[in-house]
């Protein structure tokens, strides 16, 4: 179900104009708006979710199986010497969208971008706790 005040329900259901990619019955595949680099695209799901959590089973599956067919389509066609697929989920991850995408990033050696964290170092007594809390 398409959620009536929400931007991405309406450009994935062709209610505002945008530049697609791709589209099946499930999703349309749009270039950004505000692109990283050339060629960034977003796969939307044309039913509602907020994120990963609330999509099921199946249409995650569907999602990522998309985003590997158009990140190596998209490779061959654009020439990129890599690929970053992203996916947030909340404002803390900078999910700035409430419903659920994938950001598909052509990469270049050259395209003034860096990676999207700093590597942080903890001590092993850290991560022990860490995989204590996750493994429980």
């Amino acid at each position: 179900m398409k959620k009536d005040d929400c931007i991405f329900c309406k450009l994935a259901n062709g209610e505002i104009p945008a530049r697609s990619i791709y589209e099946d019955e499930n999703f349309k595949v749009i270039l950004d708006a505000a692109p990283a680099t050339r060629g960034h695209a977003l796969i939307l799901p044309k039913e509602h979710a907020d994120n990963l959590y609330q999509l099921s089973e199946e249409m995650v599956g569907r999602a990522f199986r998309l985003a590997k067919n158009m990140a190596a389509s998209m490779t061959d066609t654009l020439g990129c010497q890599g690929f970053n697929i992203v996916q947030n989920n909340g404002e803390a991850a900078g999910q700035t969208v409430l419903h659920f995408h994938i950001h598909l990033i052509p990469r270049y050696l050259d395209d003034g971008q860096g990676s999207f964290w700093e590597p942080r170092h903890y001590s092993d007594e850290t991560l022990d706790g860490i995989r204590g809390e996750l493994t429980q």
